[in-house]
């Protein structure tokens, strides 16, 4: 039995509308990738930790497949944690890409246990 699974990499980029009031420090087109585990900035940007406290809940479950009914299948935007800020967060699925259970864990698999079945 393989141990491998899959899991999307993210593009996290800032959205406003034109004119729109931007509190957060954030500048549209501002972004930041999500490979496996970690955050990867252009040179010389940064992100408000607000604004990434309020993403990072969401970000593993958008690394994963879902079902194309769940709302987490079709809702990609997500808005700046400051209530006076026009900015949205656009998450967008990039490319997938294949982890081993071993190389990201200290926890065996079970010898006897097969994947769980979707319902």
């Amino acid at each position: 039995m393989s141990d491998s699974f899959e899991l999307w990499d993210l593009r996290v980029e800032v959205i406003a509308p034109e004119g729109g009031p931007i509190y957060c420090g954030a500048k549209v087109g501002d972004y930041f990738e999500l490979r496996g585990e970690m955050i990867h900035m252009p040179p010389g940007q940064g992100f408000s930790i607000y604004s990434l406290a309020a993403l990072l809940p969401l970000l593993p479950a958008k690394q994963r497949d879902t079902h194309p009914n769940d709302w987490m299948s079709t809702d990609a935007e997500v808005a700046c944690p400051d209530p006076n800020c026009s900015t949205r967060f656009r998450i967008t699925r990039i490319r997938k890409r294949t982890f081993s259970h071993a190389e990201t864990t200290a926890v065996p698999l079970a010898a006897d246990t097969a994947p769980e079945s979707e319902t």
